[in-house]
């Protein structure tokens, strides 16, 4: 693929990059976005869980991964964290059927029953990642919460479906969740529903298409899209915005997705 046209400096690149990112960050990419899902509620809870749900099988088909959003809403009885809390034997078997790629009802059920341990043992999702913390990162964090997250009994392939960064995952999906609940709902997008964690430490959703962008706008060297190519990616974006350098995850995906010609 031809590398972009794009020359800019570094002060040119920002204002580039802002322009991206506040054109992207609308209420209008909510209709085409796993984000959608945890938007039809309204409880602090509820949007944690099935946004956490939705993020993790958020790869492949966005459509499919939609249609599959709205199903676990249905199978969660439309009262996600109350569904977690109270559920009984009888309720999972209902979420047997569910498969969304390789997270089958398998890996659902065991999820459920892992949430239902995160929020009466260790105080909840925003909880376990505040805690963990560093203090320019939620990488660490993200490596805690899978330990806490399987101390339950579970099958050892329900694992690969929480990234690890310390097993040089980029955690795309978990990233993109933390992303979720942390930056402010100011443009209608984000929820800003944890108000225990900075946006500022916030990592960047990298995948193959983010990455490509990055690379082409000289803000990324490294090949592969790994734990040590988010370090790369996350220390640009800092330069750009420090408080806040995450929302240019809106420009890059937005590139890649309606101005491919551009790269």
């Amino acid at each position: 693929m031809a590398k972009s046209s794009l020359k800019l400096n570094k002060t040119q690149l920002k204002e580039f990059l802002d322009e991206k990112a506040a054109l992207y960050e609308s209420p209008k990419f909510i209709g085409t976005d796993p984000i959608q899902i945890p938007h039809q509620f309204s409880k602090k809870e509820d949007i944690e869980i099935i946004g956490f749900l939705v993020a993790t099988i958020a790869w492949g088909n966005r459509k499919s991964i939609i249609t599959n959003g709205n199903k676990l809403i249905n199978l969660l009885e439309e009262n996600p964290y109350d569904f977690v809390i109270n559920h009984s034997e009888d309720d999972l078997d209902y979420l047997q059927n569910f498969v969304h790629r390789t997270f089958n009802g398998i890996d659902l059920i065991t999820f459920v029953k892992s949430l239902k341990n995160i929020y009466l043992n260790h105080g909840g999702l925003e909880e376990i990642f505040s805690k963990y913390k560093s203090k320019n990162s939620l990488q660490p964090a993200i490596t805690e919460f899978k330990k806490l997250f399987f101390e339950i009994e579970h099958l050892r392939r329900t694992q690969k479906h929480v990234s690890d960064p310390s097993k040089k995952s980029a955690a795309k999906r978990i990233n993109m969740f933390l992303r979720w609940m942390v930056r402010p709902n100011t443009a209608g997008v984000d929820f800003g529903i944890w108000n225990q964690i900075p946006a500022a430490v916030l990592s960047c959703p990298l995948d193959v298409h983010s990455g490509r962008v990055a690379r082409d706008l000289g803000l990324l060297k490294r090949n592969q899209n790994d734990a040590l190519a988010l370090a790369e990616l996350d220390k640009q974006l800092r330069k750009l915005d420090a408080e806040d350098p995450v929302k240019y995850d809106f420009a890059l995906f937005g590139l890649s997705a309606f101005e491919n010609d551009l790269f």
